[in-house]
Formats: structure tokens, C-alpha cells, sequence
């Protein structure tokens, strides 16, 4: 579903109007409407089954396993803070949490699963599609508008793919297989596109292989 920071595509309409109007003017979403996350959304990785890094990793945030345990976080170089609730890892700007940490970071990690998982279930049952099969599940070197786009089996990006629209926009991909990334490549967001607004519903492996994933570019 959503982030390796530790395990897209249509038609545009674009309309110019003049307002002559006393009141606010609100300015609509392009795409589908925003998942809700919950307490999933703390996370940049959240797992319930493990997490691994080899070769060169970098991540930005905090990434989680539950109900798996520290043991399944490997690659890392884990360092248990103060007090258990956490550990640090060279690899990781932010936190490190697992299901056999200190309390309350049991409690915290089952919840936030459970939010991934309602959010899962929304993402996947999204309908309607702005493009289904898009570049036979091969969107490297595309330029994405916001939208809802499906795959019935993996999709790779092998090259540089952009996510084009606005700070309000919404980006969700349905995948029914694997998600892979080529070495080197970044999935850039452009015209004030944020991270927040890109879902990723994958239902088999993600696989990123020194990617920079959610660029953002103003």
C-alpha cells in the first residue's frame, strides 16, 4: 500500500474562468478523494511481516512491524533506546518501533495496523478508474495527472516517472501484483503535488532499488 522509505496518467480538463464574485473562492481536488491513513499515516513504512534493507537505504521517518517483532526489522543496525519504546537505526531519520518494544508501543503499532488495513480495504475498493493497464504496467518516463489507475498484475519503473497536479490533488494506484523500482530512479512530484496525497495499494511485494521515492519539486 503505502511507503519504502523501510516495506499514476490520463486525461486532464483544464478550464480558465474568470470570477467576479464577493465571496471565497474554493478551489476543487483533482483526483479521487484522499484515504484516510489514521494513525497509519505515522509511519513512512508500516509492516505487519517485516522489513529488510540491503545496500545503500535511506529512510525518512518512522517505520514500524506488527504483530512481526524487532527480529524481522533486518539490514538495520537497530540500537533500543532509553526505556524500550523504540530503536534508532543509522539508516533511519526518525524511529524504529516493533511489537515486542515497551509499552505503550504495543498498543500504538495494533492500532496503527489496523488503520493500514481499513485504509487498504479503501484504497482497493476505490472504482471507476482514470486508466486501467496504463503502459502495460510499465510507467517509467510517464508524466501522471492526479487519478485513479489500476493494473491486474505487477507494475515496474524503470525509469524517472512524475506525478503532476496541485497540493490538493490525489493519486491512487491499485496494483494487483508487484511493485518494483530500477536502481537509481525517482518518482518526482511536480506543480506542488505532495507525498501525503499518493496511495500505493499494492497487493504483492514492493521492491525499491535505490529509489528516491515522492520527490518533491517546486
Amino acid at each position: 500500500m503505502k511507503k519504502f522509505n523501510k516495506n499514476s496518467i490520463a486525461n486532464v480538463f483544464v478550464l480558465s474562468l474568470v470570477f467576479a464574485l464577493v465571496g471565497p473562492i474554493a478551489a476543487l481536488a483533482a483526483g479521487p478523494a484522499a484515504v484516510n491513513l489514521g494513525t497509519a499515516g505515522n509511519f513512512v513504512i508500516l509492516s505487519k511481516t517485516g522489513i529488510s534493507a540491503t545496500g545503500s537505504t535511506s529512510i525518512a521517518g518512522d517505520i514500524g512491524v506488527s504483530p512481526a517483532t524487532s527480529g524481522y526489522i533486518t539490514g538495520f543496525g537497530l540500537t533500543l533506546a532509553p526505556g524500550g519504546l523504540y530503536s534508532t537505526s543509522p539508516l533511519v531519520a526518525g524511529k524504529v518501533y516493533a511489537s515486542d518494544y515497551a509499552n505503550p508501543t504495543p498498543v500504538n503499532l495494533t492500532m496503527a495496523v489496523i488503520d493500514m488495513q481499513n485504509a487498504y480495504a479503501d484504497a482497493a475498493g476505490r472504482i471507476n478508474p482514470t486508466a486501467t493497464e496504463l503502459g502495460a504496467g510499465n510507467i517509467g518516463g510517464l508524466t501522471l495527472a492526479p487519478g485513479l489507475y489500476r493494473w491486474s498484475a505487477g507494475v515496474i519503473i524503470p525509469t524517472n516517472v512524475i506525478l503532476s497536479g496541485s497540493a490538493s490533488d490525489v493519486w491512487i494506484f491499485q496494483i494487483a501484483q508487484n511493485l518494483t523500482t530500477s536502481s537509481a530512479t525517482n518518482v518526482i512530484l511536480m506543480g506542488g503535488a505532495r507525498a501525503s496525497n499518493v496511495y500505493w495499494q499494492v497487493a504483492g511485494q514492493t521492491t525499491l532499488e535505490q529509489t528516491l521515492f515522492l520527490m518533491e519539486i517546486y
